[in-house]
Protein backbone atom coordinates (compact mmCIF):
# COMPACT_ATOMS: atom_id res chain seq x y z
CA UNK A 1 0.00 0.00 0.00
CA UNK A 2 1.32 3.43 -0.46
CA UNK A 3 1.95 5.68 2.08
CA UNK A 4 -1.09 8.38 1.25
CA UNK A 5 -3.53 8.63 -0.88
CA UNK A 6 -3.44 11.77 -3.29
CA UNK A 7 -6.28 13.19 -4.75
CA UNK A 8 -7.26 12.15 -8.34
CA UNK A 9 -4.92 9.30 -7.76
CA UNK A 10 -5.70 6.34 -10.09
CA UNK A 11 -6.88 4.02 -7.28
CA UNK A 12 -9.56 6.31 -6.79
CA UNK A 13 -11.28 5.78 -9.92
CA UNK A 14 -14.74 3.79 -9.68
CA UNK A 15 -14.23 2.35 -13.42
CA UNK A 16 -13.30 -1.63 -12.23
CA UNK A 17 -16.48 -1.93 -10.15
CA UNK A 18 -18.76 -2.12 -13.31
CA UNK A 19 -19.70 -5.81 -12.12
CA UNK A 20 -22.77 -7.19 -10.62
CA UNK A 21 -21.06 -7.29 -7.24
CA UNK A 22 -20.89 -4.06 -6.65
CA UNK A 23 -24.83 -2.91 -8.32
CA UNK A 24 -25.60 -2.22 -4.48
CA UNK A 25 -22.96 0.29 -4.45
CA UNK A 26 -23.81 1.87 -7.29
CA UNK A 27 -27.45 2.52 -6.33
CA UNK A 28 -26.77 3.36 -2.81
CA UNK A 29 -24.08 6.23 -4.41
CA UNK A 30 -27.23 7.08 -6.58
CA UNK A 31 -29.69 7.51 -3.60
CA UNK A 32 -26.71 9.31 -2.11
CA UNK A 33 -26.40 11.79 -4.67
CA UNK A 34 -30.42 12.66 -4.59
CA UNK A 35 -30.24 12.78 -0.96
CA UNK A 36 -28.15 15.58 -1.05
CA UNK A 37 -29.74 17.54 -2.74
CA UNK A 38 -33.00 17.42 -1.00
CA UNK A 39 -34.20 20.27 1.78
CA UNK A 40 -32.48 20.08 5.12
CA UNK A 41 -36.03 19.17 6.74
CA UNK A 42 -36.25 16.46 4.83
CA UNK A 43 -33.31 14.84 4.93
CA UNK A 44 -33.56 14.88 8.67
CA UNK A 45 -37.01 12.84 8.53
CA UNK A 46 -35.00 10.35 5.99
CA UNK A 47 -32.14 10.21 8.42
CA UNK A 48 -34.23 9.55 11.33
CA UNK A 49 -36.32 7.12 10.13
CA UNK A 50 -33.71 5.00 8.07
CA UNK A 51 -32.73 4.89 11.68
CA UNK A 52 -35.65 3.66 13.58
CA UNK A 53 -35.15 1.02 11.02
CA UNK A 54 -31.79 0.01 12.27
CA UNK A 55 -32.73 0.08 15.80
CA UNK A 56 -35.37 -2.76 14.75
CA UNK A 57 -32.72 -5.05 12.56
CA UNK A 58 -29.68 -4.31 14.14
CA UNK A 59 -29.73 -6.56 17.35
CA UNK A 60 -26.32 -6.86 18.31
CA UNK A 61 -25.36 -3.37 17.74
CA UNK A 62 -29.01 -2.37 19.68
CA UNK A 63 -27.50 -4.59 22.56
CA UNK A 64 -24.30 -2.92 22.22
CA UNK A 65 -25.25 0.47 22.63
CA UNK A 66 -28.21 -0.15 25.11
CA UNK A 67 -25.09 -1.89 27.63
CA UNK A 68 -22.64 1.15 26.81
CA UNK A 69 -24.92 4.10 27.76
CA UNK A 70 -25.81 1.54 31.21
CA UNK A 71 -22.23 2.22 31.45
CA UNK A 72 -21.29 5.61 30.75
CA UNK A 73 -24.99 7.11 31.99
CA UNK A 74 -25.82 4.93 35.64
CA UNK A 75 -27.19 8.18 36.90
CA UNK A 76 -30.22 7.76 34.01
CA UNK A 77 -33.20 5.73 34.76
CA UNK A 78 -33.71 3.24 32.73
CA UNK A 79 -36.71 5.08 30.79
CA UNK A 80 -33.93 7.80 29.75
CA UNK A 81 -31.68 5.54 28.72
CA UNK A 82 -34.30 4.03 26.47
CA UNK A 83 -35.46 7.49 25.20
CA UNK A 84 -31.60 8.24 24.68
CA UNK A 85 -31.24 4.82 22.62
CA UNK A 86 -33.98 6.28 20.03
CA UNK A 87 -32.15 8.95 19.69
CA UNK A 88 -28.82 7.56 19.51
CA UNK A 89 -30.20 5.19 16.33
CA UNK A 90 -32.18 8.50 14.89
CA UNK A 91 -29.02 9.88 15.19
CA UNK A 92 -26.76 7.11 13.11
CA UNK A 93 -29.19 6.87 10.81
CA UNK A 94 -29.09 10.32 10.23
CA UNK A 95 -25.30 9.80 9.45
CA UNK A 96 -25.75 8.24 6.20
CA UNK A 97 -27.47 10.97 5.03
CA UNK A 98 -25.06 13.52 6.62
CA UNK A 99 -22.26 11.68 4.41
CA UNK A 100 -24.07 12.12 1.61
CA UNK A 101 -24.01 16.02 2.47
CA UNK A 102 -20.16 16.02 3.45
CA UNK A 103 -19.31 14.22 0.22
CA UNK A 104 -21.76 15.94 -2.89
CA UNK A 105 -23.16 18.96 -1.08
CA UNK A 106 -21.19 22.31 -2.50
CA UNK A 107 -19.16 23.73 0.36
CA UNK A 108 -20.56 27.16 -0.20
CA UNK A 109 -24.04 25.41 0.72
CA UNK A 110 -22.73 23.40 3.71
CA UNK A 111 -21.01 26.15 4.88
CA UNK A 112 -24.90 28.00 5.15
CA UNK A 113 -25.54 25.02 7.63
CA UNK A 114 -22.59 24.72 9.87
CA UNK A 115 -21.30 27.48 12.32
CA UNK A 116 -17.66 27.36 12.98
CA UNK A 117 -16.02 28.47 16.71
CA UNK A 118 -12.71 28.90 17.54
CA UNK A 119 -10.93 29.36 14.03
CA UNK A 120 -8.71 31.29 15.83
CA UNK A 121 -6.79 28.63 17.18
CA UNK A 122 -5.91 26.62 14.42
CA UNK A 123 -5.07 29.75 12.41
CA UNK A 124 -2.72 30.36 15.36
CA UNK A 125 -0.90 26.60 15.51
CA UNK A 126 -0.44 26.96 11.78
CA UNK A 127 1.17 29.85 12.29
CA UNK A 128 4.17 28.26 14.05
CA UNK A 129 4.56 26.11 11.14
CA UNK A 130 4.86 22.48 12.87
CA UNK A 131 1.46 21.34 12.11
CA UNK A 132 -1.65 20.89 13.57
CA UNK A 133 -3.04 17.73 15.23
CA UNK A 134 -7.01 17.74 15.32
CA UNK A 135 -7.92 15.51 17.49
CA UNK A 136 -11.98 14.43 16.94
CA UNK A 137 -13.90 11.45 17.68
CA UNK A 138 -16.53 9.22 16.32
CA UNK A 139 -19.52 11.45 16.32
CA UNK A 140 -21.89 10.37 13.74
CA UNK A 141 -22.02 13.91 12.46
CA UNK A 142 -18.18 12.83 10.82
CA UNK A 143 -18.47 13.74 7.15
CA UNK A 144 -20.23 16.98 7.58
CA UNK A 145 -17.87 18.02 10.48
CA UNK A 146 -14.79 17.25 8.60
CA UNK A 147 -15.59 18.37 4.70
CA UNK A 148 -16.01 21.89 6.26
CA UNK A 149 -12.12 21.63 6.66
CA UNK A 150 -12.30 22.46 2.88
CA UNK A 151 -12.80 26.17 3.77
CA UNK A 152 -10.25 26.32 6.65
CA UNK A 153 -7.10 24.70 5.71
CA UNK A 154 -5.15 24.95 2.52
CA UNK A 155 -3.33 21.71 3.12
CA UNK A 156 -5.22 19.00 5.24
CA UNK A 157 -4.43 15.73 5.86
CA UNK A 158 -6.63 12.59 7.72
CA UNK A 159 -6.58 9.13 8.94
CA UNK A 160 -8.50 6.25 7.29
CA UNK A 161 -9.49 3.02 7.91
CA UNK A 162 -9.82 0.60 4.99
CA UNK A 163 -13.19 -0.81 4.33
CA UNK A 164 -13.69 -4.53 2.94
CA UNK A 165 -16.05 -3.40 0.10
CA UNK A 166 -13.43 -2.21 -2.15
CA UNK A 167 -15.69 0.27 -3.85
CA UNK A 168 -17.07 1.50 -0.39
CA UNK A 169 -13.66 2.08 0.36
CA UNK A 170 -12.60 4.51 -2.79
CA UNK A 171 -15.93 6.29 -2.55
CA UNK A 172 -15.16 7.55 1.33
CA UNK A 173 -11.53 8.32 -0.01
CA UNK A 174 -13.10 10.15 -3.04
CA UNK A 175 -15.88 11.68 -0.69
CA UNK A 176 -13.16 13.07 2.01
CA UNK A 177 -10.82 14.04 -0.94
CA UNK A 178 -12.70 17.29 -1.19
CA UNK A 179 -10.82 18.63 1.88
CA UNK A 180 -8.11 15.56 2.46
CA UNK A 181 -5.27 16.11 -0.07
CA UNK A 182 -3.51 13.18 1.47
CA UNK A 183 -5.18 10.34 3.06
CA UNK A 184 -3.38 8.29 5.57
CA UNK A 185 -3.49 4.70 6.18
CA UNK A 186 -4.50 4.21 9.96
CA UNK A 187 -0.97 2.55 10.71
CA UNK A 188 1.23 5.16 8.76
CA UNK A 189 2.75 7.04 11.56
CA UNK A 190 5.67 8.11 9.00
CA UNK A 191 3.28 9.69 6.57
CA UNK A 192 1.52 11.07 9.36
CA UNK A 193 4.05 12.69 10.91
CA UNK A 194 5.74 14.04 7.35
CA UNK A 195 2.48 15.79 6.92
CA UNK A 196 2.93 17.68 10.23
CA UNK A 197 6.16 18.65 9.31
CA UNK A 198 4.79 19.80 6.28
CA UNK A 199 2.53 21.99 8.29
CA UNK A 200 -0.88 20.21 7.39
CA UNK A 201 -3.59 19.86 9.54
CA UNK A 202 -4.24 16.37 10.33
CA UNK A 203 -7.23 15.27 11.35
CA UNK A 204 -7.18 12.66 14.01
CA UNK A 205 -9.79 10.41 15.50
CA UNK A 206 -7.98 8.51 18.52
CA UNK A 207 -11.08 7.37 20.50
CA UNK A 208 -11.72 3.99 19.44
CA UNK A 209 -10.58 1.09 21.41
CA UNK A 210 -6.91 0.28 20.46
CA UNK A 211 -4.64 -2.67 21.45
CA UNK A 212 -1.94 -1.62 20.68
CA UNK A 213 1.22 -0.75 22.59
CA UNK A 214 0.54 2.93 22.50
CA UNK A 215 -2.29 2.02 24.78
CA UNK A 216 -3.26 1.59 28.38
CA UNK A 217 -6.66 1.32 30.52
CA UNK A 218 -7.84 4.67 31.92
CA UNK A 219 -11.19 5.69 32.58
CA UNK A 220 -14.03 6.35 29.98
CA UNK A 221 -17.00 8.61 31.79
CA UNK A 222 -15.35 6.74 34.74
CA UNK A 223 -15.11 3.12 33.25
CA UNK A 224 -11.81 1.85 32.73
CA UNK A 225 -10.95 1.49 28.83
CA UNK A 226 -8.14 0.60 26.72
CA UNK A 227 -7.25 3.66 25.49
CA UNK A 228 -4.37 5.14 22.49
CA UNK A 229 -2.60 7.35 24.31
CA UNK A 230 -0.65 8.10 21.03
CA UNK A 231 -2.00 11.50 20.51
CA UNK A 232 0.94 13.00 23.49
CA UNK A 233 3.74 11.13 21.90
CA UNK A 234 2.80 12.36 18.12
CA UNK A 235 2.46 16.07 19.75
CA UNK A 236 5.84 15.82 21.14
CA UNK A 237 7.93 14.26 18.12
CA UNK A 238 6.51 16.46 16.15
CA UNK A 239 6.13 19.97 17.78
CA UNK A 240 2.94 19.85 16.28
CA UNK A 241 0.15 22.21 18.37
CA UNK A 242 -2.74 19.65 19.28
CA UNK A 243 -6.37 21.04 18.91
CA UNK A 244 -9.34 19.44 20.07
CA UNK A 245 -11.62 19.68 17.02
CA UNK A 246 -15.42 18.63 17.72
CA UNK A 247 -18.52 18.88 16.34
CA UNK A 248 -22.77 18.04 16.68
CA UNK A 249 -25.91 18.95 14.62
CA UNK A 250 -27.86 21.94 16.23
CA UNK A 251 -31.53 21.49 17.35
CA UNK A 252 -33.90 21.42 14.96
CA UNK A 253 -32.99 23.01 11.26
CA UNK A 254 -30.47 25.27 13.13
CA UNK A 255 -27.63 22.67 11.18
CA UNK A 256 -24.28 22.02 12.60
CA UNK A 257 -21.39 23.39 15.04
CA UNK A 258 -18.03 23.19 14.67
CA UNK A 259 -15.94 23.88 17.62
CA UNK A 260 -11.87 24.19 17.63
CA UNK A 261 -10.82 24.01 20.96
CA UNK A 262 -7.65 25.70 22.48
CA UNK A 263 -4.50 23.97 23.27
CA UNK A 264 -4.72 21.97 26.51
CA UNK A 265 -2.06 23.59 28.73
CA UNK A 266 1.11 21.65 29.23
CA UNK A 267 0.09 19.49 26.09
CA UNK A 268 1.83 16.71 25.66
CA UNK A 269 3.89 16.30 28.65
CA UNK A 270 6.48 13.59 29.98
CA UNK A 271 3.49 11.67 31.17
CA UNK A 272 0.89 10.29 27.99
CA UNK A 273 -1.12 8.78 30.28
CA UNK A 274 -2.40 12.05 31.64
CA UNK A 275 -1.71 14.37 28.49
CA UNK A 276 -4.48 11.55 27.33
CA UNK A 277 -7.11 11.34 30.76
CA UNK A 278 -7.38 15.15 29.86
CA UNK A 279 -7.75 15.06 26.26
CA UNK A 280 -10.96 12.40 26.83
CA UNK A 281 -12.10 14.76 29.60
CA UNK A 282 -12.98 17.22 26.67
CA UNK A 283 -14.11 14.87 24.64
CA UNK A 284 -16.35 13.23 27.50
CA UNK A 285 -17.75 17.12 28.48
CA UNK A 286 -18.70 17.81 24.82
CA UNK A 287 -20.13 14.13 24.47
CA UNK A 288 -22.81 15.56 27.00
CA UNK A 289 -23.98 18.15 25.23
CA UNK A 290 -25.73 15.88 22.96
CA UNK A 291 -25.06 12.42 23.71
CA UNK A 292 -27.15 10.74 21.04
CA UNK A 293 -24.44 12.13 18.80
CA UNK A 294 -21.55 10.02 19.62
CA UNK A 295 -21.37 6.58 18.23
CA UNK A 296 -22.24 4.26 20.88
CA UNK A 297 -22.83 0.84 18.51
CA UNK A 298 -19.33 -0.12 18.76
CA UNK A 299 -17.99 -2.14 21.60
CA UNK A 300 -15.84 0.85 23.70
CA UNK A 301 -14.62 -1.58 26.86
CA UNK A 302 -14.15 -4.65 24.63
CA UNK A 303 -10.01 -5.77 25.73
CA UNK A 304 -9.92 -4.85 28.83
CA UNK A 305 -7.60 -7.60 30.66
CA UNK A 306 -8.63 -9.59 34.13
CA UNK A 307 -10.04 -9.01 36.64
CA UNK A 308 -12.26 -7.08 34.86
CA UNK A 309 -15.59 -9.23 33.10
CA UNK A 310 -16.61 -9.06 29.76
CA UNK A 311 -19.06 -6.32 29.80
CA UNK A 312 -21.01 -7.23 26.51
CA UNK A 313 -21.48 -11.04 27.64
CA UNK A 314 -25.39 -12.53 27.65
CA UNK A 315 -25.61 -11.63 30.87
CA UNK A 316 -23.20 -8.53 31.93
CA UNK A 317 -21.63 -8.57 34.98
CA UNK A 318 -22.19 -5.61 37.35
CA UNK A 319 -20.46 -2.36 37.16
CA UNK A 320 -16.94 -3.39 38.42
CA UNK A 321 -15.01 -1.06 40.53
CA UNK A 322 -11.58 -2.63 40.63
CA UNK A 323 -8.90 -0.41 40.56
CA UNK A 324 -6.34 -0.64 37.51
CA UNK A 325 -2.71 1.04 36.76
CA UNK A 326 -3.61 4.33 35.67
CA UNK A 327 -7.12 4.79 36.44
CA UNK A 328 -8.47 6.63 39.39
Amino acid sequence: MNDATETGAPELSLARFWTPRYWPTWILLGVMHVTARLPFAWQLAIGRGLGRLLKRVKRRERRTARRNLEICFPELSPEERADLLERHFEAAGTSFVEMAVGWFMPIDKLLQRVEITGREHLDRALAKGKGALLVSAHFTTLEVGVAVLESLVSKCSCMYRPQRNAMMDVLIRRGRSRFASVQIPRDNVRTLLRNLRDNYAVAYMPDQTYLGKQSELLPFFGEPAVTNTATSKLAAISGATMLPYFFRRLPGLRGYRVDIGPPIPGFPSDDAAADTRALFERLESYIRLAPEQYLWLYKKFKGRPAPYPDVYSAQPSQREAAPAPGVD
